[in-house]
């Protein structure tokens, strides 16, 4: 079980609606329905992550964010959750604002393109770098639209989004992130989660 999968369970009270948009093959649905009786759908454009979310009794449908999102009444979830998908989205705002209308909370978790390793492979390789977060080449990566922990601070605060929690992992360590540690942060982390309301 992945860290963030952890993280992303204790933002979260049992007996929640919650939509995991990008769910995959369902590992974090399967995670919160088994440990926090969370009513739980997915959305995957993937046909193949369906057939494994519906192999392991998971509710989700087949579709496109960007596009099918807009399918679901406004609040129909308590929390929707977008885990490392957001750079892969044509058009991310569309997306944000579309998590923030079917839910009344997102979670948003971004791997983090100002973390140290991948600033000093490109210092010192001058190519893109490949990590555990950002694991293809630059030209088969389904990223579109890179960002860091401070991009993602500075676009949340300037669609006046309220952010409740802020946190920062690397490895197995997780801490909060705030205005006075931002920079430090996104030098450190690997992946930043984000809790927003709109």
């Amino acid at each position: 079980m992945k860290n963030e999968f952890k993280v992303i369970a204790d933002l979260i009270e049992k007996d929640k609606r919650v939509l995991d948009v990008g769910c995959a093959d369902g590992t974090l649905m399967k995670f919160l329905k088994d440990n926090k009786n969370i009513n739980i759908r997915g959305l995957e454009i993937s046909k193949d992550k369906v057939q494994k979310c519906i192999a392991k009794g998971l509710t989700v449908i087949e579709g496109n964010a960007e596009k099918d999102l807009s399918q679901f009444p406004d609040k129909s979830f308590d929390y929707v959750i977008l885990s490392q998908t957001l750079q892969a989205f044509l058009n991310p705002e569309l997306v944000i604002n579309e998590l923030l209308r079917v839910g009344n909370k997102a979670i948003v978790t971004i791997p983090n393109f100002g973390y140290w390793k991948i600033r000093l492979h490109l210092l010192t390789k001058g190519t893109m770098p490949i990590t555990k977060t950002l694991p293809d080449e630059w030209y088969n990566t389904p990223n579109l639209h890179m960002c860091t922990i401070k991009d993602f601070v500075h676009f949340v605060k300037s669609r006046n989004f309220k952010i409740f929690k802020s946190l920062a992992l690397n490895s197995e360590n997780v801490s909060l992130i705030n205005n006075s540690n931002l920079g430090i942060k996104n030098l450190f982390a690997d992946l930043g989660i984000f809790l927003i309301e709109k």
